[in-house]
């Protein structure tokens, strides 16, 4: 029995999304983090710098090249963005490293 159900678990990995059962489905999309913004870089930084967006920093966040801990409970991600012209944006998230409270261009990084 117990074969059977961790081959049947692995099948189901194997699956597309689509066809796997549906609470297979929940499971994976309630592991998925759900970004939120703080309302610093709502009324500051995008106020700022209105060429960021926010898919970006969901975007370095999800492929960081580099990740730092920050002192005051922050994280400091930092990867490539093509639409600013190959340059890295870092990203510092609050101590959940899910809820993101600045995002600049950074001129000085070097990996």
């Amino acid at each position: 029995m117990l074969r059977m159900r961790s081959y049947l678990a692995r099948r189901q990995l194997n699956l597309s999304v689509s066809q796997r059962p549906r609470s297979f489905q929940r499971t994976l999309r309630s592991e998925m983090p759900e970004y939120r913004f703080t309302e610093y870089f709502e009324s500051e930084v995008l106020r700022k710098r209105p060429y960021l967006r926010r898919e970006w920093c969901i975007a370095v966040l999800q492929n960081p090249v580099r990740v730092e801990r920050q002192e005051n409970n922050r994280y400091r991600f930092w990867a490539v963005v093509p639409e600013l012209g190959g340059r890295y944006l870092r990203v510092v998230t609050l101590d959940d490293q899910v809820t993101i409270h600045n995002a600049f261009p950074d001129r000085g990084f070097t990996l």
